[in-house]
């Protein structure tokens, strides 16, 4: 029995598979219909209209739809798309125990503990039969796959098989008048509807009555071709019934449950009877030889239901704690790939399939071990091609080989040559005439040759090995249950280990260089001797793996074909129908094999990972060829050019022109960036193409930004470092036009123009000011002017030590300022030619600033920048820029009819000093060059990859997978109350180092498995701020503010804690267990504290302040604060005169033992209320009935309520506050489903 996928819920007593999708529906007796994806393991959604349980349930094979029956005497039909119940069909007066859909018509039968069966139109909402008969409660009822039929057993002993073959006439009948005079349809459907009107239906009538089980019968099953029924029943008996056209009998009983039979249906796929039963098991029959071949127990949980699969080969059982889906075998073929032939075993036989010549050949037959049970078929398959020999792996009696010499005219031979035989875990070629077997009870590696004698015994390198997987000639992979060791047989030594999850199948590539270990939910990626491993987690089950020729990793999951780079990036190929298992990559076709072990071939497009292989090769030449062709769009790429630091890859892909400018910008590629900007013409645009070409030093497109945005004092200030004085005087003037005071002063304060300040000061009225500037500077007249306007009010001066402010003269006047020279990437390069292509080269900087000088005539402005001249760059500047190098000695040789020019003559060199020169300058021009490091992979970046709890995401600064993480585990909606702690756990991952004087700080990533021993370390997982020891003293802590009586401390305490959980890593599954020990503790006190803090709030309500303090002792509390809360709750209720209920009080505190001082009281008090056991003031409180405490509206929900659930904390509340962010902790949504916070990384193996 292979377990698929198990939940953990309340009872579950109806089940049924989705056709096409992988969905399982399970109906509780708790009244709740789930939705599960069995292959994701993630519940879908809820259903909860019923009241009571819900005990059947069923898609429909076609239509979005799935009806359900419960104990509420309702049939339920429910739209899944939509989410909502779409009618009821009431009509039976009893539990409704099955439903079922027709596979054809419009109908639903149901069967119920009113006796009767009842078949419904869906369509119409009608009843349309109801089939009476039985005389005791009606178990079940099921359509048959093909004919007009009906079969239903009852607790009156009797499965009963019913004929509706008239229903189906009638409702398929022409509504019209189509008989003649002889009698048509309509005459024939008219007397059995008279008498249905008469004696209760003749459109559905019984045709057998199979009576042979000694108490009631449980379930009755159609075969899906034969004509067989099955029935289980309280006798503990499964008996097989034959029918025909006139009677049916029964065939044979099958015995061996040890209680009552709930459910028995025949394998959709094989010649089976599974069944289950109260006794706990779950037992499969061979339906012809009529014996038990399987049994699988529970240890506490009856079944219930058992369904199985339409189309795929998997089953389904609900027991009292949940349901499990499981297959029966293995369907796996074994299989080996040697060259280009394919080894692989399909029906008894070894089987050769050549990828080239695509011929299939059956090379030898295989024996059926007697002792193998029936599922028990070959495992794995090892070939040797030295020998032409075959290793079969089976796990007959805990684990066996066989060994098959394959003769060269063995093809097609009927007879099974003998085979050597051994037992042992596991079995694998590792030279030429050698393999090597696991003794798994002795822990030995057994080296055997060809002969099956053995040669040597080997101790196992790990404590507790496994299975062994072949690494090399004279070396094997050894596997526990948390590493792999690579082990050398020769030296009887370890050449590497590796921790990974329990690995299932190791693949090499054709060259030995790398290896892919297979778990069920990881791919661990490494080189030969283990090192640069890289883990890929994939959520549904990893199924096989090949590696191509160019080195990636092409792998399965059940629904996909992925690939994996050498680097670790992956991603999807295409999508499944069924699952495959590759044996091959060659190109893009794809060689695997079915479930059938059929081999099949599956076209593929590579040109995403070919593209990313050559990216990370840096072939960039094939990189331009894939992005020329256009084989390649879409915003992944473009965000993966972006995370691997490609923005330039990524601008020729994107036609859009935001993007394109944002990539542009990314990296520093300014021509691109200013066409993209000239397109999109925004303020923003420009202002951020301004910041960037500032960055660089290209103060001419930084120029025509600030002219773009109208941003006159950032332009003022460039020319004054950049020393234009004459556009710096022509800002001047603008200002003076647009009226801008400050503007005018700060030009003339660049411009060192005094006379221009004084009378901007003046005209401002600032006459103090102007005086003094007047003075310092020497402009008597205009001093004496202002100093008579003053009068007494004149300032004194003293300009003795006073200079005039000049503006400084920059070194560089013309050009933009100087770079380091690197070498321009290629896609750079490439980039800016395409875009000057494409846009004729009109991105050049200083024509584009000319060009807007002239665009600058601002409304508010008037007459515009000036009327002498444009601040155009000038011409010379823009010739310069677009001639360079080339037109710099232009006109030297004269023109054609001129005067000769300068008379340039060819001189005769030595051919050896030209060679010297050249080889100089070369050696030179390299040595100018600089050409900038390739960054490496972050330890951030690592982290991201490699980690996958949410603490970890946060210090690696994935704040947005971490929330993602914790609302899906644990239903946290709002994180505002978690800022500060995440802040704290990311700056607790990042070390800083002080660095030289003027230069910024060293940021380092502080790694959790750092050992300063180890000569180097790959980055694991970031160091953490937070541990369980610090809770458990803040636990300390906060118990004690409690019982000093600080309640609102105390709440804040508790309330950190449950802050903080959710940000702990743990490393192993007793501290898992005791962080969630903790969570309960902290949720107990904060629902108590919060009570309590509630009494006190309210003054006027007497008896809510009882209720309160009542419900107050029922909070799970130390033993010293219980003592204290019940000690509170005997006075208030003393007091209130409830001497009844103060009595329990006394009793609980009496019970806990306290102090002699309070227990004198509590004895004195118990007497007094004994005196008179009355209650004053009627309460909602029963202290008998056991509840929980909705910490919402502070009332108590009483055993077997309805209630929400805070998926975090598990705190209970009333229904009505689903949805709400519960109190506890202030974090998670009431009512939201979660899978359950994860806290180490054992609890994801």
């Amino acid at each position: 029995m292979l377990t698929k996928f198990e939940t953990k819920s309340n009872r579950v007593k109806g089940l049924s598979f989705h056709p096409k999708r992988p969905w399982i529906l399970a109906s509780l007796h708790s009244g709740v219909i789930q939705l599960w994806d069995y292959r994701m393991g993630t519940l879908i959604d809820r259903f909860d209209e019923h009241d009571g349980p819900v005990r059947g349930v069923h898609f429909h094979p076609s239509q979005p739809l799935f009806v359900s029956g419960g104990d509420d005497y309702k049939i339920k039909v429910w739209n899944y798309k939509q989410r909502r119940c779409l009618f009821t069909l009431l009509g039976h007066l009893d539990y409704i125990r099955t439903v079922q859909f027709h596979h054809e018509y419009p109908w639903i039968v149901s069967a119920s503990d009113d006796q009767t069966i009842r078949i419904w139109n869906w369509q119409s909402r009608q009843c349309i039969a109801v089939l009476t008969g039985h005389n005791h409660y009606v178990m079940c009822a099921q359509f048959h796959p093909k004919e007009d039929l009906v079969a239903s057993a009852s607790l009156d002993q009797t499965v009963r098989v019913w004929d509706i073959g008239g229903l189906r006439k009638k409702s398929v009948a022409p509504g019209g008048g189509a008989g003649g005079p002889g009698g048509g349809p309509d005459d024939m459907l008219r007397l059995p509807q008279m008498n249905s009107d008469l004696f209760g239906g003749g459109d559905a009538v019984v045709k057998y009555v199979l009576e042979g089980h000694d108490r009631g019968v449980n379930w009755a099953s159609f075969h899906p071709s034969l004509p067989l029924i099955v029935s289980g029943a309280d006798d503990r008996q499964v008996k097989l019934w034959r029918m025909n056209d006139t009677k049916a009998w029964e065939v044979d009983t099958l015995r061996g449950h040890v209680n009552n039979v709930s459910c028995v249906i025949f394998h959709p796929k094989q010649d089976l009877i599974v069944s289950n039963s109260e006794d706990k098991s779950l037992r499969v029959w061979d339906m012809s030889k009529r014996i038990g071949v399987q049994t699988f127990r529970r240890e506490h949980d009856r079944f219930w239901i058992l369904t199985a699969h339409p189309e795929v080969n998997l089953l389904a059982a609900g027991h009292d704690s949940g349901m499990i889906v499981f297959k029966l075998e293995r369907e796996r073929p074994a299989f080996a790939t040697h060259g280009s032939q394919l080894y692989y075993i399909k029906e008894r036989y070894i089987r050769c399939f050549d990828f080239s010549t695509q011929r299939d050949n059956p090379l030898v037959a295989i024996r059926r071990n007697p002792a193998a049970a029936y599922n028990q078929g070959p495992r794995a398959l090892a070939y040797n091609p030295a020998e032409n020999a075959v290793l079969v792996q089976t796990d007959v009696e805990g684990g066996s080989y066989e060994l098959y010499q394959v003769p060269k005219d063995a093809a097609g031979r009927e007879v099974a040559p003998d085979a050597k035989r051994g037992f042992s875990a596991a079995a694998v070629f590792i030279a030429r005439n050698r393999f090597a077997t696991l003794d798994k009870g002795a822990n030995q590696i057994v080296i055997k040759d060809l002969a099956n004698e053995v040669t040597k015994k080997v101790t196992s390198p790990l404590p507790t090995t496994d299975n062994i997987f072949y690494a090399g000639t004279g070396m094997l992979l050894c596997r526990s249950e948390e590493k792999v060791a690579l082990f050398d047989v020769q030296q009887r030594s370890v050449v590497a280990e590796l921790a990974t999850p329990p690995i299932k199948y190791a693949v090499w590539s054709s060259d030995m260089s790398r290896v892919a270990l297979l778990s069920k939910h990881a791919i661990v990626v490494a080189d030969k001797k283990l090192g640069n491993a890289c883990t890929i987690h994939e959520t549904i089950r990893v199924k096989s793996a090949a590696w191509d020729d160019n080195g990636v990793l092409v792998y399965t999951t059940l629904n996909h074909i992925k690939y994996c780079l050498p680097n670790g990036d992956h991603g999807i190929i295409r999508t499944l129908d069924v699952p495959v298992y590759l044996t091959k990559v060659f190109g893009t076709t794809v060689f695997c094999l079915d479930r059938e072990a059929k081999p099949r071939q599956i076209q593929i497009d590579t040109s995403e990972y070919m593209f990313k292989l050559a990216l990370m090769h840096r072939k960039y030449d094939a990189v331009l060829s894939m992005i020329r062709n256009n084989q390649l769009c879409g915003q992944a790429i473009i965000a993966y050019l972006q995370e691997k630091g490609y923005p330039e890859v990524a601008l020729h892909f994107v036609r859009d022109e935001r993007i394109r400018f944002n990539l542009a910008v990314e990296c520093g590629n300014i021509e691109v960036a200013l066409q993209s900007a000239q397109e999109l013409d925004d303020k923003d645009t420009w202002y951020r193409l301004g910041v960037e070409a500032l960055r660089q030093g290209n103060h001419q497109i930084v120029e025509f930004s600030y002219q773009k945005t109208k941003n006159y004092e950032r332009l003022s200030f460039l020319y004054l470092i950049t020393g234009n004085l004459e556009r710096l005087a022509k800002m001047l003037k603008i200002a003076d036009m647009r009226g801008d005071v400050m503007g005018r002063f700060h030009n003339a304060l660049y411009l060192g123009d005094v006379r221009e300040r004084l009378r901007t000061l003046e005209e401002a009225g600032q006459t103090s000011l102007a005086y003094v500037t007047a003075a310092t500077h020497g402009l008597a007249e205009d001093a004496a002017r202002l100093g008579e306007q003053l009068g007494d009010a004149r300032p004194r001066v003293d300009a003795a030590a006073a200079r005039l402010l000049q503006p400084p003269t920059p070194i560089m006047r013309e050009d933009n300022w100087p770079l380091l020279t690197v070498s321009k990437g290629f896609f750079e390069t490439l980039a800016t030619k395409d875009s000057e292509r494409a846009k004729g080269a009109a991105g050049a900087a200083a024509a584009a600033a000319a060009a807007a000088m002239e665009e600058l005539d601002l409304g508010e402005v008037g007459a515009g920048w000036g009327d002498e001249d444009d601040l155009g760059v000038g011409a010379g500047a823009a010739a310069a820029g677009e001639g360079g190098s080339e037109g710099g000695f232009e006109g030297l040789e004269g023109e054609e009819g001129g005067e000769g020019g300068w008379e340039m003559e060819d001189l005769e060199i030595p051919a050896d000093v030209v060679a010297e020169v050249v080889a100089a300058s070369s050696a030179a021009g390299d040595a100018a060059q600089f050409v900038a490091p390739t960054p490496g992979v972050s330890p951030v970046n690592r982290w991201q990859t490699k980690c996958s709890l949410a603490a970890e995401q946060v210090a690696a600064g994935a704040i947005d997978t971490a929330m993602r993480l914790l609302t899906r585990q644990a239903g946290i909606v709002n994180f505002e109350p978690l800022r500060p702690y995440f802040l704290e756990v990311f700056q607790g991952s990042q070390g800083v180092l002080p660095a030289l004087p003027g230069l910024p700080s060293l940021v380092t990533a502080l790694d959790r498995a750092w050992a300063a021993d180890a000569a180097k370390q790959e980055p694991s997982a970031p160091a953490l701020v937070y541990s369980l020891g610090m809770l458990e003293e803040q636990l300390k802590k906060a118990y004690r503010t409690v019982t000093e009586g600080k309640f609102s401390e105390a709440l804040r305490l508790f309330n950190a804690i449950l802050h903080i959980i959710p940000l702990l890593v743990v490393g192993s599954r007793k501290e898992a267990d005791e962080v969630r020990e903790l969570v309960s503790i902290a949720r107990d006190y904060n629902i108590a504290l919060r009570v309590e803090l509630k009494r006190r709030e309210i003054k006027d309500d007497p008896a809510r302040v009882a209720e309160l303090a009542a419900y107050f002792t029922h909070c799970n509390l130390q033993r010293v604060h219980l003592a204290l809360s019940l000690r509170s709750a005997m006075s208030i209720f003393f007091k209130l005169k409830n001497y009844n209920t103060c009595a329990t009080f006394c009793r609980r505190l009496l019970e806990l033992q306290p102090d002699e001082k309070m227990a004198a009281q509590a004895r004195q008090v118990l007497a007094a209320c004994e005196k008179s056991p009355t209650d004053a003031l009627p309460l909602n409180y029963d202290p008998r009935n056991p509840f929980d405490l909705c910490s919402l509206t502070f009332t108590p929900i009483y055993r077997g309520n309805k209630f929400a659930e805070d998926p975090y904390t598990k705190a209970r509340f009333q229904p009505e506050c689903a949805g709400q962010v519960s109190p506890v902790g202030d974090l998670s949504k009431i009512g939201l489903e979660a899978s359950g916070l994860v806290s180490s990384p054992t609890q994801l193996r």
